[in-house]
This record gives C-alpha cells, sequence and structure tokens, in this order.
C-alpha cells in the first residue's frame, strides 16, 4: 500500500498546486528509471512519488483524498454502518442512545450477542457472502498511446510504455503494425475489487518520418537522380523502410516520373502497400565543364524548349 501522498512529495496539506506539481517534477527527475537503471529501491520510491502525484495533483482526487473518501492507493472508503444518520442516533432512521444500529459507545455499531448471519440477512437475506460480492468489480481498462517509428510499425519490436502510477510495461508491437492499432494488455489496468484486474489499451500512433509520407498503405518518396543516369539509364540504389535495393532507372526518364517498388511501403488493415519513388533529376552543386559544355552544344545543334 502506498504511504501519505503529501510525505511522500514533501509537501505540506496546505501546499498550493503549483508547490506540488514542482516538487513531483523535481522528485521524478531525480528518481526516475532511466537515470537509476538497476536500483529497485530508487525505482520503487519513483513508482510511489508518481501514485502520490496522481492524487495530489488531480483536484478533484484530491479533495476526496482530504476528506477521507479515498485512501493512499486511491481507492475509495467504505465505512460501513458507523457514523452516518443523525448526531447519536442510527445511520437507518430513528434512534437514540443504545438504538438501532448506532448505540454503542462513540457512534459505533454494537453486534456484541448478534448473530451476523442473521444481521446481513436482514438486507436481503442472502447472508454475508450475498453482501460481500455487492461490492465486487472488475477493474477499469486503461488507455494510453505509444508513438513509434514506421520501421518499426513494418518490421515488428517491443518498446516500453510508462504510466502515471509509475509502472513500465513492454509493449510487443506486432509485424505490420497500422496506424491507430490498438494492442490489448490483458489484466495491465486499474486493480479490481475482489474480481479481475482492468485490461490497458494502447493505441499505436507511427511517427513522421524524414524520408517517406505515408498514403493509406503507400509510401511515398523523392528519389535524386543525375542527369546521366536520367537520360541514358542506369540501376540506382534506393532506400526501403528495410533496406536498400536496386531500382531500374529508364532511359531519358525525367523529373517527375513515379517508378513503383511493389510491397515495399506500410501496412493497413493487415493488408502491404508499394513504395512509390518519384524521380528528381538533380544538377551536381559544383559546376561540372563537362556537363556545361555538353549542354551547351545540345542547345545549339537540338534546340529543345519543354512545354511548347
Amino acid at each position: 500500500m502506498a504511504g501519505d501522498p503529501y510525505k511522500e512529495l514533501g509537501v505540506s496539506k496546505g501546499a498550493s498546486a503549483d508547490e506540488v506539481k514542482k516538487a513531483y517534477r523535481k522528485l521524478a527527475k531525480e528518481l526516475h528509471p532511466d537515470k537509476n537503471p538497476g536500483d529497485k529501491i530508487t525505482e520503487d520510491k519513483f513508482k510511489r512519488v508518481t501514485a502520490a502525484f496522481d492524487i495530489l495533483g488531480d483536484a478533484e482526487k484530491r479533495a476526496k483524498y482530504d476528506a477521507g473518501q479515498i485512501d493512499n492507493d486511491g481507492n475509495e472508503q467504505y465505512r460501513g454502518f458507523g457514523g452516518g444518520g443523525r448526531a447519536g442516533g442510527s445511520p437507518f432512521g430513528q434512534g437514540g442512545a443504545g438504538g438501532g444500529f448506532g448505540g454503542g459507545p462513540g457512534g459505533r455499531a454494537n453486534f456484541e450477542g448478534v448473530d451476523l448471519d442473521d444481521l446481513f440477512g436482514m438486507f436481503g437475506g442472502a447472508g454475508r457472502q450475498r453482501g460481500a460480492r455487492d461490492f465486487t468489480s472488475r477493474g477499469q481498462d486503461v488507455k494510453a498511446t505509444l508513438d513509434i517509428s514506421l520501421e518499426d510499425a513494418i518490421a515488428g519490436a517491443t518498446r516500453r510504455i510508462q504510466f502515471s502510477d509509475g509502472r513500465t510495461l513492454d509493449v510487443t508491437i506486432p509485424k505490420g503494425a497500422s496506424e491507430g492499432q490498438t494492442i490489448r494488455l490483458r489484466g495491465q489496468g486499474s486493480p479490481g475489487r475482489g474480481a479481475e484486474n482492468g485490461d490497458a489499451l494502447i493505441e499505436l500512433r507511427i511517427e513522421t518520418h524524414p524520408i517517406y509520407k505515408r498514403d493509406g498503405a503507400d509510401l511515398t518518396m523523392d528519389l535524386p537522380v543525375s542527369v546521366p543516369d536520367a537520360v541514358l539509364g542506369a540501376k540506382v540504389r534506393v532506400p526501403t523502410p528495410e533496406g536498400v535495393v536496386q531500382m531500374t532507372i529508364p532511359a531519358g526518364s525525367n523529373s517527375g516520373k513515379i517508378l513503383r517498388l511493389k510491397a515495399r511501403g506500410a501496412y493497413a488493415a493487415g493488408k502491404r502497400g508499394d513504395l512509390l519513388a518519384r524521380l528528381v533529376v538533380t544538377l551536381p552543386d559544383e559546376p561540372d565543364e563537362a556537363l556545361t559544355k555538353f549542354a551547351e552544344e545540345w542547345r545549339a545543334k537540338r534546340p529543345y524548349t519543354p512545354g511548347r
């Protein structure tokens, strides 16, 4: 069970929201597992600090904690039969000292000499077991997003994700994952109350790539080619998400011509797309005397004006 969240963060009960946030950031930076690899004690402390901030960093949860409605773990508190109703009386209606269920010292229920099976039977006739089942519930599912590279989505990988309570989980990304795909991790959600835990639902988001643009399952890219390769044709090296391959450039290729590499794209709905390479005929950065002479002779002997 977690400790007092105020003590875990080292703040007073009257601390402002900014003071709570500042204290958490300072501790989280010092205790983060990436900064203290293999240190189990520091990792546990990090988890407690994060769990404490999960309560105190949320105005509604903090108010409930201060009112005693939730415990150090954020679970709701059930008060039983005592302490409610009129002052000195029963929480179920009329009754003064010694009356109803509130007649014990300090307003607590006095069950001395009472058969508990009979007592619970008054609330439905099913005894204690029925009463216990009424308070069981499956844990809630938790949702998170995980940013992955295009290469990881295509080839598959294992990546680590961290939740607000400090827990870390290794998520297996299947080969051929697509944008928006959700991975369900059974039993890794919120704890249940007398029942199974909820699940963790991890939504995958594919990061923007510096070379490729996604269009559904297809990928598009610009492929620079030299003037001689465009004029004469050539075999050139083309980068793909799974490594470099060779592609044939037809002779007489212009800028803007699109060449297709089958099944070298991304995935969508379980199907793989293609990689579309748009040729960009490129001149050298530095002046080239031979190329300049060739261009001058070409223009003099074989005038050519595009678009006319």
